[in-house]
């Protein structure tokens, strides 16, 4: 396979196109998200990476506390249009029907139509030029009890989440392994 070099840029993909809640007990707002990921396991911890110019960037520089909300595929033209226009003129919860939920550890609302919604304080703010980065512990995970069986065990794959890959908008699909899959050793009837 022969590649081509390009310079240096943003093509990591897919990312999660996250709805981002933010409140600082007078204005809540939704903004749509690319920059985020896992940064830690144990505590476990999150960043999102938004612009200062961003209406809500000073609402979370003063409250300290954000929820992700991920991104369903019947969410994504809400999710699209809430990183299009900016809370400084429009109601996003209102103009894009998010109900706003109260959250259990943050004073943030959380949106009741994400099926997941991870509950998040800032720790740390590091400029990195075009973004800052808002490192966060994750104080909870709210789930929607459809997606978890009588056994506990959830069921993301139920969620019908989105990704965002290069300015367009993908449905998660097929199951093509689980961790671990490439050496568990094979039965003697073949299988694993």
């Amino acid at each position: 396979m022969s590649k081509l070099t390009w310079k240096g840029g943003t093509l990591l993909a897919p990312a999660p196109p996250a709805l981002v809640t933010v409140s600082d007990g007078e204005t809540d707002n939704v903004l749509t998200v690319a920059w985020t990921g896992i940064i830690n396991s144990d505590p476990p911890k999150t960043y999102i990476s938004v612009r200062p110019t961003r209406f809500s960037y000073e609402i979370l520089k003063k409250s300290g506390v954000f929820a992700i909300n991920l991104t369903t595929v019947d969410l994504v033209r809400a999710c699209d249009s809430c990183g299009v226009y900016t809370g400084r003129k429009v109601d996003k919860f209102k103009k894009y029907k998010l109900t706003k939920e109260k959250a259990a550890q943050i004073d943030c609302p959380i949106i009741a139509e994400s099926p997941i919604s991870l509950e998040c304080k800032v720790t740390d703010v590091i400029p990195l030029g075009s973004h800052d980065m808002f490192i966060a512990d994750i104080l909870a995970v709210d789930v929607d009890e459809s997606l978890v069986d009588e056994s506990g065990k959830l069921h993301l794959e139920k969620a019908r989440l989105a990704a965002y890959s290069h300015g367009e908008y993908y449905s998660l699909g097929r199951k093509i392994g689980s961790f671990g899959f490439s050496v568990k050793k094979k039965t003697s009837h073949g299988k694993k």
